[in-house]
């Protein structure tokens, strides 16, 4: 059985439900609560939100109880024309997490043990590590939220500069008794099967190109999106191109 350092799965407690007014500043949000307050959030999501930030829409917020932060509520889950998505894209974490628990990911049965955040190639952790007797799978999660027609969900949703650093170093860390996953989390009710976004961002289309074919090993997941979870819901088909 995997052990983890942590509990699996994405249970949220207690989200209130709010309008979107608008996001900007990438980090933040404005929404209006059914009372009529308006309150500044934080927005857990660097990338374009495309699809994902229409005025007026449903969204639901978690709230902290830190005396340190300046936003106390952060959002979590939007409504969407084409489904329900989780925005908060480091939650996709906990739902790979779960899936691997599940033994959902196919040929990783040998490797028992899992961390997070492990430094696999200098300035660059790993979102985990599986290890075991045949030697471990570094492994990166890229949270996929952008929606286009035909249910295909496309990553990235933004020039991403960090995402083709991630996907060289897992190039880069291959070895005899190491490989290396990338994994497309579709945190979105509508996205059905993955692709890139090569024509958003061509450079990480190649790059990603060039590592499977040195040996990188990509595998997308679905998930059930609400209000009250994020479960992982199944194994998708992945393509570079929406096309193939």
């Amino acid at each position: 059985m995997l052990t983890m350092e942590k509990d699996s799965g994405m249970q949220f407690s207690g989200l209130v439900e709010a309008r979107l007014l608008r996001r900007y500043k990438r980090f933040l949000a404005d929404v209006r609560l059914a009372d009529g307050e308006e309150l500044t959030v934080h927005c857990p999501n660097t990338g374009a939100m495309t699809g994902c930030v229409e005025e007026g829409a449903a969204v639901w917020l978690s709230t902290s109880d830190s005396a340190r932060r300046k936003y106390a509520h952060t959002w979590e889950v939007a409504a969407t024309r084409t489904g329900t998505v989780c925005i908060h894209s480091a939650r996709a974490n906990a739902v790979v997490r779960e899936a691997l628990a599940a033994d959902m990911l196919p040929g990783l049965a040998d490797y028992a043990h899992c961390r997070s955040e492990v430094v696999v190639v200098p300035g660059t952790r790993a979102d985990m590590v599986l290890e075991g007797d045949a030697g471990r799978v570094v492994v990166e999660v890229k949270s996929v939220t952008l929606c286009r027609d035909g249910g295909w969900g496309a990553f990235p949703d933004a020039v991403s500069s960090r995402g083709r650093k991630h996907v060289l170093a897992l190039q880069d860390v291959l070895g005899p008794r190491t490989r290396s996953l990338l994994v497309f989390c579709a945190m979105h009710t509508g996205i059905h099967r993955v692709c890139v976004a090569g024509d958003i961002d061509p450079a990480y289309r190649a790059a990603l190109e060039e590592a499977m074919r040195a040996g990188v090993e990509v595998v997308a997941l679905g998930c059930d999106v609400s209000p009250t979870a994020v479960a992982v819901r199944e194994l998708l088909p992945f393509s570079l191109d929406s096309a193939a």
